[in-house]
């Protein structure tokens, strides 16, 4: 969004439609299913969630033949998805709030503000600060992952020391890319996705909620961002990223439905009972596993060089 592709408005604003479409109407598609049953309503955000490392990852499998606007508008996305994720957690499943937790954060995001108008660029500064926000966060009934977005805003993009220009902030995600890739998130979906699939546990897939979760994955997604990003383009007030066609958009939309990590992470506040969870937790799986499969189906088909012939000088 500072640099690069994603630097205009329209550019931007063509993933922030998509997400805000890929949001909407898997929603839309679980309250179809649910709508009676103010228990299962509890999980209408489940399918809205995109899991950034994993659809990435299928982007990467499949080569250069995907070009690199497609992946940077599919990153762009997922993080405009996992912001409002974050959103909708605080929001709609925080249950209590501590009123003194609360102040002593927003001390801790003042101080962060205050490193940045200073032009502190020493990222120590900013992790001292972002673990006391953390905590107090975490204290509050908030859930903590606002704190992880406060103290990315905070950091500078762009810094000069000693006649050398540097950006702290790449620096900081260049140094936290290997633990989260390698560590958090692999831990986070080891002791999240462990299932045991059995007739009885496939059947719960017939269920209202395993339906709304699964359809809202796996078409819900494509829909909204497909849909979404066609009106905005259609309006004007986008454009298709580029070197990109409708199919290939198609595809990548498909992939967007894989939900997993941040969709299993959703499923364990909406449904505290065991058995609620492990039902949803296999519906993530399936719509995740089908989004996979067809999206992947679909890139392979709108990449290939019969569709998509080499420009001539």
């Amino acid at each position: 969004m500072l640099e690069g592709q994603l630097a205009t408005p329209k550019a931007i604003a063509t993933p922030g439609f998509a997400a805000l479409g890929g949001m909407a109407v898997p929603a839309l598609i679980y309250t179809v299913f649910n709508a009676g049953d103010p228990e299962a309503m509890r999980g209408w955000a489940i399918p809205a969630a995109t899991d950034a490392v994993l659809a990435l990852t299928v982007l990467v499998l499949l080569g250069p033949r995907v070009p690199v606007s497609l992946k940077v508008f599919l990153t762009a996305v997922a993080i405009f998805d996992d912001l409002g994720a974050i959103v909708i957690i605080a929001l709609f499943y925080t249950e209590q709030l501590a009123t003194t937790s609360l102040v002593l954060a927003a001390l801790g995001i003042a101080a962060l503000v205050a490193l940045n108008v200073f032009k502190v660029t020493r990222t120590g500064a900013y992790v001292v600060v972002g673990v006391f926000l953390w905590v107090a966060v975490l204290k509050s009934g908030v859930h903590a992952t606002l704190a992880g977005v406060a103290i990315g805003l905070a950091i500078p993009m762009r810094a000069r020391q000693g006649g050398r220009s540097f950006s702290p902030l790449k620096d900081a995600e260049q140094a936290l890319q290997p633990w989260v890739a390698l560590g958090v998130v692999p831990i986070f979906a080891f002791f999240n996705s462990g299932i045991v699939l059995t007739l009885a546990s496939a059947a719960t897939l017939a269920s209202p909620t395993s339906l709304g979760i699964l359809l809202g994955l796996f078409v819900g997604k494509p829909l909204g961002i497909f849909g979404f990003t066609w009106l905005s383009v259609r309006l004007g007030v986008a454009r298709l990223p580029e070197s990109v066609s409708w199919g290939q958009l198609a595809g990548v939309a498909m992939v967007a439905g894989i939900g997993f990590t941040m969709s299993l992470f959703i499923a364990g506040l909406a449904f505290p009972d065991p058995e609620a969870f492990r039902s949803a937790r296999l519906s993530v799986i399936a719509g995740s596993l089908l989004s996979a499969v067809a999206g992947v189906v679909v890139l392979m088909k709108a990449t290939h060089p019969r569709f998509n012939p080499p420009e001539h000088s």
